[in-house]
């Protein structure tokens, strides 16, 4: 990966389910919504992610690649818009928004 960009591999957005335990069909229609996916690999200048993290970004600005038969998503680090961390510094939450 070259400068300030993150390659991610995309959770599936397929059937999903309500906090109320109802079963959202994939084509269901719904509104802009962000999307979470697992950093793979990281360029050198980028600073806030670490291979591993998740991360939220919105799905309608990417570029999608193949890499042995399986689909990523090319993202530059400011389009990344929260990060989710294991690891916890000083008190933090392990969200930086």
């Amino acid at each position: 990966m070259l400068h300030d960009r993150v390659l991610v591999s995309q959770e599936d957005a397929g059937e999903r389910t309500s906090s109320a335990g109802i079963l959202i069909p994939a084509t269901a229609a719904v509104g802009k919504r962000l999307a979470w996916a697992e950093v793979v690999a990281k360029g050198q200048h980028v600073r806030s992610v670490e291979v591993g993290d998740r991360v939220l970004f919105d799905p309608e600005d990417r570029a999608e690649v193949e890499l042995h038969g399986k689909g990523y998503v090319l993202l530059r680090e400011r389009d990344l818009h929260a990060v989710a961390a294991p690891r916890v510094h000083d008190g933090q939450t392990g969200l930086y928004l």
